[in-house]
């Protein structure tokens, strides 16, 4: 090719080819887990993700305009309608094919609509794999360095999707990275509806708007804020005119089962309620402001150095740093916990590791580990808890900047990369 020539453009797939891999191998693994597993512990009826049924119905009630009925049972929604809207297109295929979408007490040992809903909601999930794939481009990671990056992504997040069925963690988390990565390359307004989506879809990112306000320009603050803030705000209206009862006690009280899941130390002071469930909303106004201290911190680091855009390196692995820490403050403070808490913060710390293989590859075999071992069902406050939470602790001590550490070589973009340094897919 003649050097003065522009270099052609590298297709999309070939660009995020270890985070597509990923997600193929998943889905596939998931699924066939999920139908042929069981065997092998002498079960017959398929392995799938209780969860991940309600939240069909809701979304099934939304495409249908049924908003009175999106927080009542059988949904057992708590999320804000995000939650729900992301599996519409789901449920518009399901519909079409004329599969029925039972209770989920009683969907069946063999439901066909899995079949379409697994593979759907792993692709959703793989948002946060592609956003934290085009971190990793931005922080100038190698390409060993991006497949590792996405083999332990995608192993973390199978808790998530596959055994949980919670793609809208995933998709939350994915699109909170992407902000982060629009705030980094100077693309505010992007960044706010962004940010603004993934609360909508999942409010758990709540704990890291605190830090996204502190590093936005002060004369830019009120229109990010606002913008951010109309997603959500426009669904909950919805939400609350057709059901305002149902809406406000789902968001606000957050039920969750001890019984079920897992408490943890704090389930002492969690307000009871009835059917012997526990409040967790209480529990979280902590957690947001113990969020709310951190974004102060940063915020006064911010205007000592004063960080020019787009930012450098260090900026943006270091801020990805301080997110995964106020995302890990949910698993700090909850009265009940499941392991796919454990995962967003997890999600995060290894974007933020992935420049470097002296923090991304302890980040990886920690996430990958306490994926795996988060799975086992203890139900003593102490137990179960203490480990997840160490665990949590160790990735973000793998995963933090080291002050003063010697950077690793930049790696220029390959031939035809130049174009998308600014990381977005």
């Amino acid at each position: 090719m003649s050097p003065d020539l522009p270099a052609r453009p590298v297709p999309w797939p070939a660009r995020r080819l270890f985070p597509l891999l990923a997600t193929i191998i998943m889905a596939a693994a998931g699924i066939a887990g999920t139908i042929w597993g069981p065997r092998f512990y002498g079960k017959t009826a398929w392995a799938l993700p209780d969860d991940l049924w309600g939240t069909l119905i809701a979304a099934q009630r939304l495409a249908h305009l049924n908003l009175t009925g999106l927080y009542t049972l059988p949904t057992q929604l708590v999320s804000f309608p995000g939650t729900a809207v992301i599996l519409v297109p789901a449920i518009a295929v399901i519909e079409v094919t004329g599969l029925h979408l039972g209770l989920p007490s009683a969907h069946g040992a063999y439901p066909a609509v899995w079949l379409l809903a697994g593979p759907y909601q792993v692709a959703i999930s793989a948002v946060a794999l592609f956003a934290a794939d085009a971190i990793a481009e931005r922080l100038g990671a190698t390409r060993p360095r991006r497949f590792w990056l996405a083999a332990a992504g995608a192993t973390a997040l199978w808790s998530v999707t596959v055994r949980w069925g919670h793609p809208e963690d995933a998709v939350a988390v994915g699109l909170l990275l992407y902000a982060v990565l629009d705030l980094a390359n100077g693309k505010t307004s992007r960044s706010a509806w962004l940010a603004g989506a993934a609360v909508a879809v999942q409010p758990l990112v709540l704990l890291a708007f605190p830090l996204l306000a502190a590093v936005v320009e002060p004369r830019r603050l009120a229109g990010y804020v606002a913008r951010a803030a109309t997603p959500a705000a426009v669904l909950l209206a919805a939400a609350a005119a057709a059901n305002w009862p149902a809406t406000i006690h789902a968001v606000t009280s957050q039920p969750n089962s001890p019984a079920i899941d897992h408490p943890t130390p704090w389930i002492y002071l969690a307000p009871h309620l009835a059917g012997a469930q526990v409040a967790a909303g209480p529990a979280r106004i902590v957690s947001i402001v113990v969020a709310c201290a951190c974004a102060l911190v940063v915020a006064r680091r911010w205007r000592n150095a004063r960080p020019s855009v787009p930012w450098d390196h260090d900026t943006l692995a270091g801020l990805l740093w301080w997110v995964a820490l106020t995302l890990a403050l949910r698993s700090a403070f909850e009265p009940v916990m499941v392991a796919y808490y454990l995962w967003p913060p997890l999600a995060v710390a290894l974007a933020a590791a992935a420049r470097d293989w002296r923090r991304l590859l302890p980040v990886g075999v920690v996430a990958v580990v306490l994926t795996f071992f988060s799975q086992v069902q203890w139900h003593d406050p102490w137990a179960w808890w203490t480990p997840m939470v160490a665990g949590l602790a160790l990735a973000l001590y793998f995963a933090r900047v080291r002050p003063g550490a010697s950077p690793p070589p930049q790696v220029l973009p390959e031939p035809g990369e130049q174009f998308a340094a600014g990381g977005a897919p």
